[in-house]
């Protein structure tokens, strides 16, 4: 079995950016109050006439573009998300639709904020198995379209996004650049965050993501490099799903991770599901603060209290 890497990465964001001090005009809230307890500040949000999978082909393209790859070249597409409206066609249909991917075997992946990690594992363990050549895999949220906007508590966490990837065998001989992924969940907490009702609605009981994420899951992140053969101290780059700064920051430094850039863009993306760990990994390619071939571990959590995490070689 041939190991797998991710060749190219990409990100898209809607061009409408909703700030604190609009939100301030909307519900009971600042940007004082907002910045202390989340580290947000601002977040983009899709108009209505920009669906999921609108959002995700666009971050797609810009990674085929990356790999130079033309969509007859895909053979999987994978989308992790967890608000898409319809259910058949799924998203992956149809960003293969949009795209024009012939013939690829199509599926969403819904583990909510560890869909992109969970969903890089099943493409890199699809690509060792021989069953696919190349992968899009996507992680992409509309969370605007399951929010309660008049509820100050859940309305000042999130945005709309996407990151995406494309994963490909490694050459015969070369290290593979996607590590072992560490996965599990907490079913008996997945009341902790929920997306749920009709029409569905976002929400959450903050405290205990706050104390399970801040005490359960350093462990289990450094597990994760373990099982790659990487020192917490060899990482480059930490990508934490972006839920909090909050979080973000604890987390980072209980890793251990002393000599690594930790991605932040919470603060100006907000919580954006599946879509945080790629489109926030992107940023730091795109910016410089990467350098091809560095060891970074990815990490999402959250939605049924699920985990997964690995350690990659940037493109």
């Amino acid at each position: 079995m041939n190991g797998s890497r991710i060749a190219a990465i990409g990100h898209y964001q809607p061009a409408r950016v909703l700030t604190n001090e609009d939100l301030a005009g909307m519900v009971d809230t600042s940007d004082e109050w907002i910045s202390s307890r989340v580290g947000i500040r601002t977040r983009h949000i899709a108009g209505p006439d920009e669906p999921v999978d609108e959002l995700a082909a666009h971050a797609a393209a810009k990674a085929l573009a990356g790999a130079g790859l033309t969509p007859g070249d895909i053979d999987l597409v994978l989308v992790a998300t967890s608000t898409a409206i319809d259910r058949s066609p799924n998203t992956a249909a149809r960003v293969a639709a949009r795209l024009g991917i012939p013939r690829p075997a199509a599926m969403d992946v819904n583990v909510v904020c560890a869909g992109f990690t969970h969903a890089l594992a099943t493409a890199d363990h699809t690509v060792r198995a021989g069953a696919a050549t190349r992968a899009l895999v996507i992680g992409a949220d509309k969370m605007s379209d399951v929010t309660d906007w008049s509820d100050r508590t859940t309305c000042v966490l999130v945005g709309d996004g996407a990151g995406a990837a494309v994963v490909e065998a490694c050459p015969a001989g070369e290290e593979p650049g996607i590590g072992p992924v560490l996965w599990g969940s907490v079913p008996e907490m997945g009341h902790a965050v929920r997306i749920e009702g009709t029409p569905p609605r976002f929400a959450q009981e903050g405290q205990s993501v706050y104390r399970w994420a801040t005490t359960q899951l350093p462990a289990i992140a450094r597990s994760a490099c373990d099982k790659a053969g990487v020192a917490p101290e060899e990482l480059a780059g930490v990508v934490l799903h972006q839920a909090n700064l909050r979080i973000i920051e604890p987390l980072a430094e209980k890793i251990g991770a002393v000599n690594a850039v930790v991605a932040r863009d919470v603060t100006e993306s907000g919580n954006t599901s599946a879509a945080s760990v790629p489109m926030a990994f992107s940023k730091l390619v795109e910016q410089g603060a990467l350098n091809s071939g560095d060891a970074v571990l990815l990490f999402g959590f959250g939605g049924n209290l699920s985990y997964a995490g690995q350690v990659v070689r940037c493109p």
